[in-house]
């Protein structure tokens, strides 16, 4: 089935070949036929859409052929979202392999006699295109509680995605 195929492509594998089905589209037609439903299986996965969502993404498509991409979606739901997902982690190259911290308190400074300044050194071992390098990071508090609000932010997110 075309639906099924269109799927595939959108799932890493190949799409389906205006030849594999006749000449029923011109070439103009089939490529926004192919865009239309790449789209369409994306957006319904990747915003989860309800039934009635993707009804009005198709707007006014027949009854049969709104039954099949209804059948489609939920039949490759999970597979279209971890294409999804797995498209979206290949943006960034760079995954984190190891941390460590450590606590500071800087009692003084070559311009204050009296400092008392807790201080958090971070240091990230992360691998970049196959390449292991270490990054080390000193925050005060402030900068802390940044990036914990950034991380805090991030983590729902991911968990949306699941």
């Amino acid at each position: 089935m075309l639906l099924h195929r269109v799927v595939d492509g959108v799932c890493g594998r190949s799409y389906p070949r205006r030849m594999e089905y006749g000449e029923s589209w011109s070439l103009n037609e089939w490529e926004d036929l192919m865009s239309s439903l790449s789209q369409l299986f994306r957006v319904a996965v990747g915003r989860k859409c309800t039934d009635q969502e993707v009804q009005e993404l198709l707007g006014d498509l027949d009854a049969a052929c709104t039954q099949a991409v209804l059948q489609c979606v939920h039949a490759r739901w999970e597979e279209v979202r971890q294409a999804l997902v797995n498209r979206t982690s290949a943006i960034s190259s760079t995954q984190l392999q190891d941390f460590n911290w450590q606590l500071k308190l800087a009692l003084s400074s070559d311009k204050l006699s009296s400092l008392n300044t807790p201080l958090l050194n971070l240091s990230l071992d992360v691998r970049e295109n196959g390449v292991q390098r270490a990054v080390n990071i000193e925050m005060n508090k402030e900068e802390l509680q940044t990036l914990i609000n950034t991380l805090d932010a991030a983590n729902k997110v991911v968990l949306q995605l699941k």
